[in-house]
């Protein structure tokens, strides 16, 4: 089923059992997507965004409550900051399950091998073969830096 599809039915269903925080995240990842869409038929996209940017999406929510529960906690403001991680739950929900350290390796390897990469300058293709199949099911952020040194 497709991701937006699944996000429907579980607005759907989070409304029939009056499941606030749900509702609520299911919301806002609806209202992400949909400016996305909007955006993308502003470049000439007629059908908005497809998967892959659903799922980059749905990353950047959860990077951004991670920070925002970190700094909540950090002000002593410990309600809020289980509310940040009750709506991480939600969203981490429709994501794609996370690699281990070691796949994150092995898929590293691979997109070298792919690519052909020799040098730091090939880093640029190493990553946007890592996005194009894994997104969503690794952190690019921490990625980037273990492909400079493997290319190094």
């Amino acid at each position: 089923m497709p991701l937006r599809e699944q996000i429907t039915n579980g607005l759907k269903s989070a409304m029939r059992e009056k499941d606030a925080t749900r509702l609520s995240t299911l919301r806002l990842i609806s209202a992400a997507i949909k400016d996305k869409d909007i955006a993308a038929r502003g470049e000439g996209q007629p059908d908005g965004v497809g998967e892959p940017e659903v799922l980059a999406i749905l990353g950047k929510m959860v990077k951004q409550r991670l920070e925002s529960a970190r700094a909540f906690e950090e002000a002593g403001r410990l309600q809020q900051a289980e509310q940040e991680r009750s709506e991480i739950s939600v969203i981490e929900g429709f994501l794609p399950r996370q690699l281990s350290e070691e796949e994150v390796g092995a898929a590293i390897d691979a997109a070298i091998s792919e690519t052909g990469a020799e040098s730091i300058r090939d880093m640029g293709k190493v990553m946007g073969a890592l996005k194009s199949k894994f997104t969503g099911q690794m952190d690019f952020g921490s990625v980037g830096p273990r492909v400079r040194d493997r290319l190094a």
